[in-house]
């Protein structure tokens, strides 16, 4: 049976789930996973800032490879293209423009960043979108040569004791792990290049950044959750959906320390 979830509803399970009045919370979600809404996702933007209530903070990763020929999206586009067509492709790539470029980070996220009153990063790969009380401070200062580390809305919100929502999706996601990786010691860097607006002018721009590394978010989400102490993740249903919250500072610590016994040298 096709069930359609309402805002009062999602919202209630979501103050259930342990969402915090007044606090920030940042979001990663599958609409797909949450089922069928009234409204589509702007219930379940409405759910979460009901959750939150006037004075909390929604938050969500807004990011947008496609503007970057670094990222596994082009080098995925450019498979097989001979190299007059690669040249057609790179003069073609828009530059990042924090008020239009759509993010890739699903229909929640693209909802909150078109929503009124959300104020957007300018980081031209990683930027974030936010919405509340605390969005001015969570998202001013993303420094372009900072991805996600000290000078990124990831550190303000761990500064701030956010929560981290994983609605419908898994810890392979989550954005907070990438935090940690700046903080071991001597964090691999590597080269990232893209296409921005500068003086009013599109060119390529090359900066040098923490080699960011994904690949086992999962294995260590599922330690995160094995061997911390009963309710550092909390689990419940949203919608149809199997939802995840936590402490954002709780899991970079854990991440802090997981990654150099987990992860060979210079990976």
């Amino acid at each position: 049976m096709n069930v359609h979830h309402d805002e009062a509803r999602l919202t209630a399970q979501l103050s259930d789930l342990g969402v915090q009045k007044g606090g920030a919370l940042m979001v990663h979600a599958s609409l797909r996973a949450i089922g069928t809404t009234a409204d589509g996702p702007a219930t379940v933007v409405r759910a979460l800032r009901s959750a939150l209530g006037p004075a909390g903070t929604l938050t969500v990763p807004t990011f947008t490879p496609a503007n970057s020929d670094t990222s596994p999206e082009y080098l995925e586009r450019v498979r097989g293209l001979d190299e007059d067509a690669v040249a057609e492709l790179r003069a073609t790539m828009a530059p990042f423009d924090p008020a239009e470029t759509p993010s890739t980070m699903g229909l929640l996220a693209e909802t909150v960043r078109q929503t009124r009153g959300a104020i957007r990063s300018e980081h031209p790969q990683t930027s974030f979108a936010a919405l509340g009380e605390e969005a001015a401070k969570i998202i001013e200062n993303h420094h372009p040569d900072c991805h996600l580390g000290e000078d990124s809305p990831l550190a303000r919100l761990y500064d701030l004791h956010a929560q981290v929502l994983l609605l419908g999706v898994g810890f392979n996601v989550c954005t907070t792990f990438h935090l940690a990786e700046y903080r071991v010691p001597r964090p691999v860097r590597r080269r990232y290049n893209c296409v921005i607006t500068l003086d009013g002018q599109r060119q390529w721009w090359t900066y040098e950044d923490v080699a960011l590394n994904d690949g086992d978010f999962g294995t260590l989400g599922a330690d995160f959750e094995r061997l911390t102490p009963a309710g550092t993740v909390r689990t419940g249903r949203v919608g149809s959906a199997t939802a995840r919250l936590f402490s954002l500072r709780k899991a970079a610590d854990f991440a802090q320390h997981w990654l150099p016994e987990h992860r060979p040298p210079g990976r």
